[in-house]
């Protein structure tokens, strides 16, 4: 018997559809999964319920089309647009001394109920900081411990709800419930951070077409979290704009020359100028220098950064990212980021992360534009212990006394358990993704940046 999930992604530029299930392995297998435009979404909020509906409908229905499995609903990621991240704390007494599952989730409610929460929003993660039984100092995992009172420290990640309103009811659209709503850094830094990172202090910028996200780990928990109304789209305005081009000509511009650093293949075609449309008039070309672009490019970004390291600052968030800064997302791979990145940080040490390229027949998982659906996945179908609550306000996966050699895990509604099917591969269109005897040539971040 396996379980199977479907995890959406929706972002401003595109929406990403991908299902999967447990193999024999007890491993994340791919059944299906879907790129398609995004509408009616803007700097990751839902502004037209009927265009964003549609198009995650489409999405679900190209990823279906790899595979014979059906879904009612799926673990959404929602944008840190209308997000706020709060502390608290809760404490209960043990009255058999020994702590099991049970005791671990009514100190989270407790943490939870007692939470000073704005009516305007409510609870999708109750994330726990650590905990302590009777006097002991920092504890990860309490479970099987004995003592007579156990307490946690928690840091909650609360939604807008007029925001998660929006959603249900574009998922609504597409035939589809919302089982799990999970914030799109938390879930980019399940599938790009390891819990090394997580341990000494590290910091994840997801840097998408409208939004860059950030959320900062120390001592494995998350203590903090930020988000700019900034992407790589700025960057198409702007070349518009500075360079009185349409649009469409400065996402070419941007896609094929935008880069921090001289691009080999252009010093190697000794391509130093290039012909652009104007404004008000496609008829006529008018010629602009590479250098241009580069510096367009360089302002914007340079910006954001900045912008984004002096919230860092604010809040004393740097001095304690021993393990660095870690940069995934669309953008993250334009030429020369991470050392314009390491320049505004000072020296802090930077990475550019991607997801893990699970093996599959469907598609090229690496590409940073996906790791947040990749950790929508990893976030239903990990096994490892995890003891938050949830956006259903339930304890998100179970772990039972290992004395008892087995191992509970929560199971969100909706997760489909059933015998495995064969995934089926299909011939290559623009509509179609290749099965495994044929591969597009494009990889998934070049359809990617034709979307921002």
């Amino acid at each position: 018997m396996k379980q199977s999930i479907l995890a959406i992604d929706i972002c401003s530029s595109s929406i990403k559809a991908v299902i999967a299930k447990k193999n024999l392995e007890n491993k994340i297998s791919i059944l299906g999964a879907a790129v398609e435009p995004s509408r009616g979404v803007n700097k990751g909020l839902i502004t037209s319920i009927s265009l964003a509906g549609d198009s995650i409908k489409k999405a679900l229905n190209q990823a279906k089309s790899l595979t014979d499995e059906d879904f009612s609903g799926a673990v959404v990621s929602m944008s840190g647009a209308d997000i706020k991240g709060i502390k608290g704390r809760g404490s209960i007494s043990i009255p058999n001394s020994l702590i099991s599952s049970s005791e671990v989730n009514k100190v989270m409610q407790q943490a939870l109920y007692q939470a000073s929460i704005v009516d305007e929003y409510e609870a999708v993660h109750v994330l726990p900081m650590y905990f302590k039984v009777d006097d002991s100092s920092y504890l990860e995992n309490p479970l099987n411990m004995t003592g007579s009172r156990l307490e946690v420290i928690v840091y909650i990640i609360t939604a807008k709800k007029t925001a998660l309103a929006n959603i249900k009811s574009a998922m609504k659209e597409a035939k589809l419930k919302v089982y799990n709503f999970v914030l799109n850094s938390y879930a980019s830094s399940i599938a790009v951070l390891d819990e090394e990172q997580k341990r000494f202090g590290i910091g994840l910028l997801d840097i998408g077409s409208t939004t860059s996200e950030f959320i900062f780990f120390k001592k494995k928990a998350v203590s903090y979290i930020d988000f700019l109304p900034v992407g790589s789209s700025n960057i198409t305005n702007d070349l518009s704009s500075m360079l009185r081009t349409p649009v469409s000509a400065a996402e070419e511009l941007k896609i094929k020359y935008g880069a921090l650093l001289s691009k080999k293949e252009n010093e190697e075609k000794k391509i130093k100028k290039v012909k652009i449309p104007i404004l008000g008039d496609e008829k006529k070309l008018q010629e602009i220098s590479l250098e241009q672009i580069q510096i367009i490019v360089h302002a914007r970004i340079e910006e954001m950064l900045i912008l984004m390291r002096d919230k860092m600052q604010a809040n004393g968030v740097i001095k304690n990212m021993s393990a660095g800064l870690v940069i995934t997302g669309g953008m993250s791979e334009l030429a020369g980021v991470k050392e314009l990145a390491i320049k505004i940080f000072e020296d802090l040490p930077v990475k550019i992360a991607r997801p893990e390229n699970l093996k599959n027949g469907v598609m090229d998982l690496s590409d940073p534009s996906l790791a947040s659906v990749m950790g929508l996945l990893s976030y239903m179908l990990n096994d490892k212990p995890n003891f938050e609550l949830d956006s259903n306000k339930n304890l998100h996966k179970i772990i039972e006394s290992p004395k008892k050699n087995e191992e509970k895990i929560y199971k969100a509604p909706g997760i489909k358990s059933d015998e495995p099917k064969q995934v089926k591969t299909i011939g290559t269109n623009k509509n179609q993704l290749s099965g495994p005897k044929k591969r597009h040539k494009k990889s998934i971040g070049q359809r990617m940046m034709e979307l921002f």
